[in-house]
């Protein structure tokens, strides 16, 4: 009996090919969360914030590029710190253009991370789901309606992980341009505050003080947060309750 011929090896390797990305970066994050958190931390500002002011007084375009990119491999490689990154923006370069900095890196990251894994693992992820059926076809074709809705609502509430709303978007299909732009948009209030909060650090170390890194999730913040993301789902809802109508 002549055996049944396997899958062509070229398709295979450009496969393998295409998911070494997102596998170089799962490795760099899952080590970064090991080795790196103590030096992405808060304490570590801290104790070379003096020594980093220093730097960038004496060669500020030198100090932005390698802030931002150092921002942008953080964000691409799912380190720890993104947060102290913003502080630092701030802290450096003022609440602007500071948060012109932190928004350009983290939006420059993301889409990195997202070209990731959409070529490693979320071509073949929504190729599937379009070709499903049942609740996941069901939710496949509501998110691509309300793709705009969906992808700055994941961005303005503090509690979805950056990580996985850069994630989330490239194994649904979502298409380059949207989620650059949703991403830009969607990060600018919370690095707003928090760009702000970095400009003030210099007093809080003289005093030898804490910054409140829960700041977003106080009600003068969170609840302005919420209100926009319940605004940027205003469409899907009105869609959702034209369609129920149109059923009855």
């Amino acid at each position: 009996m002549t055996p049944t011929p396997g899958p062509p090896k070229a398709p295979r390797k450009a496969r393998l090919v295409r998911r070494l990305p997102i596998v170089l970066i799962a490795l760099v994050a899952g080590a970064g969360a090991v080795f790196l958190r103590d030096d992405l931390s808060f304490a570590a500002l801290s104790h070379n914030h003096a020594r980093l002011a220093a730097f960038r007084d004496a060669h500020y375009p030198l100090a932005a590029g390698l802030f931002m990119a150092s921002y942008v491999g953080l964000v691409a490689f799912s380190l720890p710190g993104a947060l102290i990154a913003t502080l630092t923006g701030g802290f450096l370069f003022g609440l602007f253009p500071g948060v012109l900095f932190n928004v350009i890196a983290a939006s420059l990251g993301a889409m990195l991370i997202f070209w990731a894994a959409r070529a490693g693992i979320g071509t073949d992820v929504a190729t599937r789901l379009d070709r499903s059926g049942g609740a996941m076809k069901r939710f496949r074709d509501g998110l691509r309606a309300n793709e705009w809705s969906f992808l700055f609502a994941i961005r303005l509430v503090p509690v979805v992980p950056f990580v996985l709303a850069n994630l989330l978007p490239a194994l649904l299909g979502v298409r380059s341009a949207r989620f650059a732009i949703t991403t830009a948009l969607g990060i600018l209030p919370g690095a707003l505050i928090y760009t702000w909060l970095g400009a003030g650090l210099g007093d809080l170390f003289a005093r030898g003080a804490a910054p409140n890194l829960g700041l977003i999730l106080e009600p003068r913040f969170l609840i302005p947060l919420l209100g926009l993301a319940a605004l940027s789902l205003l469409p899907w809802v009105i869609k959702f309750w034209r369609g129920q109508g149109a059923d009855a």
